[in-house]
């Protein structure tokens, strides 16, 4: 377990679990203030044939740059041979997912248990 970050109102914890994979679990607000600790705990996660799971189950919102974060790493992920992946996509994270169509570049999973059930890079 490599040690949370805390802003105040926005947690970042990092897990690694079974077959080399890490989850990044987010509790709080995610926005412009409050992103540097996600952007930090998603670089030093990427390794080549890494699978790096994002839980958002406890994330109550995100704006914009959130999103570009997921986005850019979500490319920086491909090009190092590792894949992003998100859990627990809900409420008004989720209807922000859709609206704007990331929803559909991320493979989702409704829970970690889910994710690592299904292959590295499948989801709904």
């Amino acid at each position: 377990m490599v040690p949370e970050a805390e802003s105040g109102r926005f947690t970042v914890a990092v897990e690694a679990v079974e077959d080399g994979a890490v989850v990044i679990a987010l509790a709080g607000e995610l926005d412009h203030d409050t992103a540097q600790p996600l952007r930090d705990a998603l670089d030093a996660a990427l390794a080549p044939g890494r699978r790096v799971l994002v839980d958002l189950a406890m994330l109550g919102f995100c704006d914009s740059t959130g999103l570009n974060v997921l986005l850019n790493t979500r490319l920086a992920a491909q090009e190092a041979g590792a894949t992003l992946e998100l859990v627990g996509l809900h409420g008004p994270v989720a209807r922000m997912f859709r609206i704007t169509g990331a929803d559909g570049v991320f493979p989702i999973h409704t829970d970690v248990a889910e994710a690592l059930r299904t292959p590295r890079g499948g989801g709904a």
